[in-house]
C-alpha cells in the first residue's frame, strides 16, 4: 500500500466524506505496512513550538468520544474555573446524555449533545469553540483534530494522535497553517516522579544524560477480549492487525522531555523487534469455542507479545521503549533516565534516584522532592489528587493546558511532540516487518529542534486559573 502525503493532505482539507478513508489509515494488515515519508525542501510554516495564540478569558470547550476516557476529561474540567463546557458529543446518543449528570453535580449549565457517525463535524462547524477534546478511537484522533483546526479550534486529543507517519504530517501542516494548538494528552509526563526527574535533568543532577528508558507494559488482554470495553472491539482488532509499538507514547513522552527531544536533540533513527504472539490467538481460539461471537478473532496475524524499540539521536544518545499488553506482568513504564553524574528509575517501586553504586535513602530522596518538584506539581499537585485521573496526573495536565490557554502562554506539548511521539508507532511496525530494519525518524520541526527551548517549568506568566470547589452530591 502507497500513501502519498500530500493527497492525504489535500484529502484532509476537503474532509467531505472524510470517515470513508478510516479504513486506509488505520486497518494496515502485517506485511503491507505503509513507508514513512520524509520531508523535503519545504519550509516550516510556523513553528508551534514556542507559539503563544491570543489569550482567552474562557476556554469553550467540545468534548468528542464519552465512552472510556471522556467522562473523566468532562469531570476533571468542569473543576477548573474559566472553563465553559458548551458540547457533549459520542456516536451513542445516551453516552451524551450520561454526560449531562456530571455537569449538573457540579452546578454548572447543560451542554448541547450531538450523537450519530458524523454528529462531531456537527459540533465542530455549528458551535463558538475554543478547544475540541478529543476521545475516541485512534483512527478518528488525526481526521477529528484536521477538521477542528480548519474550524478555527485548538485541539487537545488522546493517545496515539496519529496512527500513520502521513497523518503525523498532516497534523503538523495544519497546525502550522492555522496556527492553532494541536496538543497530544501525554499525561504521563506530568506524573510526579516524571516531573521531578525532569526539572532534575534540567537542573544537572544526573549530568549529561545518555540513555533513557520507557514503556508501555499492561496486561490489557481482559479489557481487549470484552465485549463491554472499547467500542466495536476497535482495540481488539488494532492488535489483530498491526505489529509494533502499538501504543508508545506513555513511555516515551516523559524520557522525551527529559532529553530535550525536539528542542536540542532530534531522533535520528531507530530499531525495532518483536516476539511472537504468544498468547492472544489463542485466547481468541478457545473463547471462539465457548462464543461465536469470537470467530471472526480467530487465525489473525495478533502482534507480538513484547515489542522492544531503539532510537538513536542526533547527538548520540539512546533511548528505549517497550510495549507488552498481553504478558501477565506488573504495570510499568519503566522511566529511568540515566546520565554522567547519576541515574533515576520508576519502575518497580519504589522510585529510585542514585549518585553512585547505591540508591539514595528514603530521606534523601524526599529532600530531592521538597528542592526539585516543579512549580507546576506545587502549585496544582495536592487537589489534582483528590480530583483524580491516574493519581492526579490527568488533573495537573488538564489544569495546565487551561491556564496556557487563557494566559496566552506556550503549551509543554506541541503538534511537534505528539507527531513524534506518535510516529514511533507506525516506524516500529514498519522496521519489524523488515526483518528490524534501521529507518529515519522523521524532522516534524524541519531543523527548528536545533534552536527551540526546553519545555517551561516555570509558571510566569500563568497560574491565574482557579480550581472550583466539588459540589456535594
Amino acid at each position: 500500500m502507497k500513501y502519498n502525503r500530500r493527497n492525504f493532505l489535500k484529502n484532509a482539507t476537503v474532509l467531505s466524506g472524510s470517515m470513508a478513508v478510516l479504513p486506509a489509515l488505520s486497518g494496515t494488515e502485517q506485511g503491507n505496512v505503509p513507508q514513512a515519508r520524509q520531508e523535503t525542501g519545504r519550509p516550516q510554516q510556523v513553528n508551534m513550538c514556542g507559539y503563544a495564540a491570543p489569550k482567552l478569558e474562557t476556554v469553550r470547550i467540545g468534548f468528542i468520544g464519552l465512552g472510556m476516557r471522556g467522562p473523566g476529561a468532562v469531570t476533571r474540567m468542569a473543576r477548573i474555573e474559566g472553563v465553559e463546557i458548551k458540547a457533549l458529543c459520542d456516536k451513542d446518543a445516551s453516552r451524551a446524555a450520561k454526560a449531562q449528570e456530571i455537569l449538573a453535580k457540579q452546578g454548572l449549565p447543560k451542554a448541547r449533545e450531538y450523537s450519530g457517525e458524523e454528529g462531531w463535524k456537527a459540533m465542530v462547524a455549528n458551535e463558538s469553540l475554543d478547544l475540541v477534546y478529543i476521545c475516541t478511537p485512534w483512527a478518528l484522533h488525526t481526521p477529528m483534530a484536521i477538521y477542528a483546526m480548519q474550524h478555527g479550534k485548538h485541539v487537545a486529543c488522546e493517545v496515539p494522535i496519529a496512527v500513520t507517519v502521513d497523518e503525523c504530517w498532516a497534523l503538523v501542516e495544519t497546525s502550522e497553517q492555522t496556527k492553532k494548538h494541536c496538543m497530544m494528552l501525554e499525561n504521563c509526563c506530568y506524573d510526579f516522579f516524571e516531573m521531578l526527574t525532569l526539572n532534575m535533568a534540567r537542573n544537572g543532577l544526573f549530568g549529561e544524560l545518555i540513555h533513557a528508558e520507557g514503556a508501555y507494559i499492561h496486561d490489557l488482554v481482559e479489557l481487549n477480549f470484552s465485549k463491554e470495553g472499547y467500542a466495536d472491539m476497535w482495540r481488539l482488532k488494532m492488535n489483530a492487525s498491526r505489529n509494533g509499538s502499538l501504543y508508545p507514547t506513555h513511555g516515551l513522552g516523559p524520557i522525551a522531555q527529559c532529553m530535550n527531544i525536539n528542542r536540542g536533540d532530534k531522533m535520528d533513527y531507530l530499531v525495532s523487534m518483536s516476539t511472537n504472539d504468544f498468547m492472544m490467538g489463542n485466547i481468541a481460539a478457545a473463547k471462539a469455542g465457548e462464543d461465536p461471537f469470537y470467530r471472526p478473532f480467530v487465525g489473525k496475524s495478533y502482534r507480538g507479545n513484547m515489542n522492544t524499540t531503539l532510537i538513536h539521536t542526533a547527538k548520540g544518545k539512546t533511548m528505549m521503549v517497550q510495549h507488552d499488553v498481553t504478558s501477565p506482568r506488573p504495570y510499568s513504564r519503566i522511566h529511568l533516565v540515566s546520565g554522567t553524574k547519576g541515574i533515576a528509575s520508576k519502575y518497580p517501586a519504589p522510585e529510585r534516584i542514585a549518585f553512585g553504586h547505591e540508591w539514595l535513602p528514603k530521606a534523601e530522596l524526599d529532600a530531592l522532592y521538597a528542592k526539585y518538584t516543579p512549580p507546576l506539581i506545587k502549585h496544582v499537585g495536592e487537589v489534582a489528587k483528590q480530583v483524580g485521573g491516574h493519581g492526579g496526573m490527568d488533573f495537573v495536565m488538564d489544569w495546565r493546558l487551561i491556564d496556557c490557554l487563557r494566559n496566552g502562554l506556550p503549551l509543554d506539548q506541541d503538534v511537534y511532540d505528539g507527531a513524534l511521539w506518535s510516529s514511533v508507532f507506525p516506524l516500529s511496525e514498519q522496521s519489524v516487518n523488515q526483518r528490524s530494519q534501521s529507518l529515519d525518524v522523521p524532522d516534524f520541526t524541519r531543523g527548528a529542534w536545533q534552536h527551540n527551548q526546553p519545555v517551561n517549568l516555570t509558571l510566569e506568566g500563568g497560574a491565574t486559573t482557579g480550581i472550583r470547589k466539588e459540589r456535594p452530591s
